[in-house]
């Protein structure tokens, strides 16, 4: 019944716009003053998640560029399908395009590739013995093998081959490229949030009796607590800051690889580890406060 009173006459309390930016301010300030207490080690701290940042920043973005060179070779495989003779090549083409992760099919007539090949070949002179192909482009090189079984079944089809090795390799390629990313990024966030864990549990040592003080006069818990959230997104935030310096280098490296192979960079590679390394790091540097406070701190 108390705490319906409490926020009934809550509501009826007019807000005091100047009031809360003074709180904002003074947990600025807070902040501010916590980091300038923890010093030097501010160097050692920011410096070594920059380092961490910096390994995953590294592995991401290369991992795109890999995902990108997979994406482009995996682009040119197709299915080589052979028709019955027969069988109308256009009725099959229409049929096959129904089929789901069909991007583009190219009619292969049997007289085009057997005058191609007596061209290159010394052959007799006996009937065209080809058949006509389609070559059937897919969407995604992962989906190769079910766009083949589901061509397999179609009547008109005689015979089909695709590079199944190369294929598979390229999936393997995607597949150990994604879990090195996940496993990096897993213990990227358990450095981070044992660093800050560790730097957050000095400064509530240094400030233990202070707090103790707050509570008696009866301080919001969240205003104890949102200086030492701040200050472990503020070091994810610095060490982000400076780990971009060598990410420019990492990226002009990539571009230049792209270059020599002529497969295009993925335009928003460097934008996008950017932003996730950033928000990573900001994230786990507030949510390894957190823990920290919840931990050593009762509020």
């Amino acid at each position: 019944m108390s705490n319906d009173l409490k926020n009934n006459v809550k509501k009826h309390i007019p807000k005091d716009w100047l009031c809360e930016l003074r709180i904002l301010y003074r947990l600025a300030k807070e902040t501010f003053n916590d980091i300038r207490r923890t010093g030097w080690v501010n160097i050692v701290i920011i410096t070594t998640m920059a380092a961490i940042l910096m390994i995953f920043a590294t592995c991401f973005r290369t991992a795109l560029s890999i995902s990108s060179f997979s994406k482009e070779i995996g682009s040119a495989l197709e299915i080589s399908v052979y028709l019955k003779s027969s069988s109308d090549a256009k009725e099959a083409k229409a049929e096959i395009q129904q089929l789901q992760h069909v991007e583009n099919i190219t009619i292969i007539p049997k007289n085009e590739s057997w005058t191609k090949l007596k061209n290159e070949m010394s052959l007799p002179n006996i009937d065209n013995p080809l058949p006509d192909t389609l070559h059937v482009k897919v969407d995604n090189p992962e989906n190769l093998q079910e766009v083949f079984n589901n061509i397999k079944h179609i009547s008109s089809v005689e015979d089909m081959s695709y590079a199944k090795d190369l294929a598979n390799k390229i999936e393997l390629v995607n597949h150990v490229v994604k879990t090195i990313t996940v496993v990096v990024i897993a213990v990227m966030g358990l450095l981070t949030i044992t660093i800050i864990n560790n730097t957050i549990q000095l400064v509530i040592q240094s400030r233990k009796e202070e707090i103790e003080i707050m509570r008696l006069m009866g301080v919001s818990n969240w205003y104890i607590r949102f200086p030492f959230i701040m200050q472990g997104a503020f070091y994810g935030f610095m060490g982000s800051l400076l780990a971009l310096f060598p990410l420019n280098s990492v990226q002009n490296g990539l571009l230049n690889v792209h270059k020599f192979f002529m497969v295009p960079s993925p335009s928003y590679a460097q934008n996008l580890v950017i932003i996730v390394m950033f928000s990573m790091s900001i994230l786990f540097g507030a949510v390894g406060s957190f823990w920290c406070i919840k931990k050593h701190l009762q509020v």
